[in-house]
């Protein structure tokens, strides 16, 4: 059954911004796990990850219902790609919904599909 679907979209250049301006953004919404993968990446694709990091996590606080805040933080979810490369989303270290993300030249969008066995 499905409990709740999410979705969001954000601009690069917004992100670009704020991560230029100050790593604090990148540190509140990456996980260290995921701040490992961010740093090997190229400048391009840096903005890219980060941007569809926030939009995922977005999507899934509007899917659990929650938004971002004391019951659901940046640091709870975290984005893991198993070894194809699909993406899955944890929360609280559990894997709990399906996600999709997605890029183009100047955006980057994500939507999260949470589901009860």
């Amino acid at each position: 059954m499905i409990t709740g679907i999410g979705l969001d979209i954000v601009e690069l250049s917004r992100i670009q911004r704020l991560d230029v301006k100050s790593a604090k953004f990148r540190e509140r919404v990456l996980t260290q796990s995921e701040h490992a993968e961010y740093i090997q990446l190229t400048a391009a694709r840096k903005v890219e990850f980060l941007a569809g990091r926030f939009a995922a996590k977005e999507a899934f606080s509007k899917a659990k219902g929650t938004g971002i805040g004391g019951a659901c933080s940046f640091q709870d979810i975290e984005i893991r790609k198993d070894s194809k490369g699909k993406p899955s989303v944890y929360f609280q270290n559990k894997e709990t919904g399906l996600v999709s993300i997605t890029h183009s030249k100047e955006f980057a969008a994500a939507q999260v599909l949470l589901q009860t066995n």
